[in-house]
């Protein structure tokens, strides 16, 4: 147990001297929400992959995994896709349009912007949207904190609960977004390794398997492969998946704070490639649990039941760091969103902006924690609804904001609102139809009212706003 300490407080460490370093180059407002747009292409895809997978990949995805089998991997299918479409056609029209409508450093903020709106019923309709899923997202990291320390440490769930909060709310606080950003980029790359090397050692092992187990192990095994586990809507809606990277502010956060535009292209490339090695090593880990370990009490502790079995002690305080890593890459980058929000779109004070930024910081996190209390949460069932009240109530105003002329302030806040409410009701519904993963329908029916209420009251200043983007982009035939 204690060996694994020495590692594990090193990892600590390091964040806090990364968060120092970065505090030192954070003077105004636009540095500590955005980094002064400063951003490298490798860090700005290192960062938001990091900050996108967290501890669902590590800990959910092999759980699931575990659980349920391979079909599970459908989702891996849905994300790979969505994420290469959001790279590919938003992330650089994202990036030019937050400079040209008035240096928006939050997605409410440009959208509010890009619509011309006078009032700020967007921005704060926006903004409670925001902070409502946000926080519960932030919970399901926190839960993971704790669910690590109690496992692997010993640590009673509530004490690993508060030193996970601690860590996360103080480096956050302290550096902004460039130590987010910066620690999310070494986070990332830990992540690789272990979800890599750990599977890899693991199948080519040979262990005696307990024979009182043979029978579990057989059926384990057999469920591994019964992709028909779902059904056709089951699959639909793991695919579905994949909609939601369209409205998560903190990825798009990262979009808009690359240097420049143009370094997008080489971003992408090595994001995806992050992706899917990381994405296929926690598949990995799952199925080596499965073949390896057929009865456990907890499938999410898969990757740390492997690793203190293959590795030395020293190497799996590695992986512990790694675990901890993904749930901070996502819990600081949300902290920062929310904090950012909260400060800019919603209080908007005139003076001492980074102080109450960073009090933004640690009372958001308090308000998380409070939602983590119950050690009994299973962190895919949290992921999976914030996710979905992200990415529909955000998805479809993104995506029309940037390709649809006809965009107005009130459509937008048509499509928020019905993303919230057709999201939470659906996840509450069970049977038939409402298998289906509820960020599909509240996504469809989101974009259905953007488009609706859009085309019922035009608004032509948001026409000429578009004009204006196409024009940058040299999209429009000069006349």
């Amino acid at each position: 147990m204690y060996e694994l300490l020495p590692s594990f407080i090193g990892y600590l460490l390091v964040l806090v001297m990364i968060a120092i370093y970065a505090g030192t180059r954070t003077s105004n407002m636009n540095d500590y929400s955005i980094g002064g747009r400063s951003l490298s292409s490798s860090v700005t895809a290192l960062s938001a992959g990091a900050s996108d997978m967290s501890g669902w990949l590590l800990l959910g995805l092999p759980g699931a995994i575990y659980v349920a089998g391979l079909v599970e991997s459908w989702i891996l299918v849905g994300l790979v896709v969505g994420a290469w479409i959001n790279w590919t056609y938003v992330a650089n029209r994202l990036r030019v349009a937050s400079t040209l409508y008035g240096d928006a450093i939050t997605i409410p903020q440009f959208l509010a912007l890009r619509t011309g709106a006078t009032s700020k019923s967007l921005a704060i309709v926006a903004s409670i949207a925001l902070i409502v899923f946000f926080t519960v997202y932030v919970s399901a990291g926190f839960v993971a904190s704790a669910k690590l320390f109690e496992s692997v440490l010993g640590i009673e769930y509530m004490w690993g609960l508060l030193v996970g909060v601690a860590v996360v709310m103080t480096y956050t606080a302290i550096g902004g977004f460039l130590a987010v950003s910066w620690t999310d980029t070494f986070q990332a790359l830990l992540m690789m390794v272990v979800l890599v090397a750990v599977p890899t050692i693991a199948l080519s092992f040979d262990f005696n398997v307990d024979p009182s187990l043979g029978e579990a192990t057989v059926e384990a095994t057999q469920n591994t492969w019964n992709w028909g586990a779902y059904s056709i809507l089951g699959v639909i809606g793991l695919l579905a998946w994949g909609l939601g990277y369209f409205g998560q502010p903190h990825i798009l956060a990262r979009f808009m704070a690359i240097r420049e535009a143009n370094a997008m292209h080489s971003a992408r490339a090595i994001g995806m490639s992050w992706m899917v090695l990381s994405s296929v090593g926690a598949v990995a880990v799952g199925y080596a649990a499965i073949v390896l370990f057929p009865v456990l009490p907890d499938g999410e502790l898969a990757l740390i039941v492997l690793s203190e079995v293959v590795l030395s002690p020293w190497i799996a305080g590695i992986v512990v760091a790694a675990i901890l890593a993904a749930v901070m890459s996502t819990v600081d980058s949300q902290l920062m969103v929310v904090s950012t929000v909260l400060v800019n779109d919603v209080v908007n004070p005139q003076a001492k902006q980074l102080l109450l930024s960073r009090g933004c910081v640690i009372a958001v996190a308090l308000v998380a924690a409070s939602f983590a209390l119950d050690p009994n949460s299973r962190i895919f069932d949290i992921v999976s609804l914030a996710w979905a009240g992200i990415g529909s109530s955000f998805g479809s105003c993104v995506i029309f904001s940037l390709f649809y002329r006809g965009t107005t302030s009130k459509s937008l806040i048509a499509a928020i609102v019905t993303g919230m409410v057709v999201t939470i009701t659906w996840h509450y519904l069970k049977g038939g139809i409402f298998d289906i993963y509820e960020l599909l329908p509240a996504f469809g029916l989101a974009s259905l009212a953007l488009y609706v209420v859009a085309r019922m009251f035009p608004e032509p200043a948001a026409n000429d706003l578009f004009e204006r983007l196409e024009d940058r982009l040299g999209l429009r035939a000069t006349p």
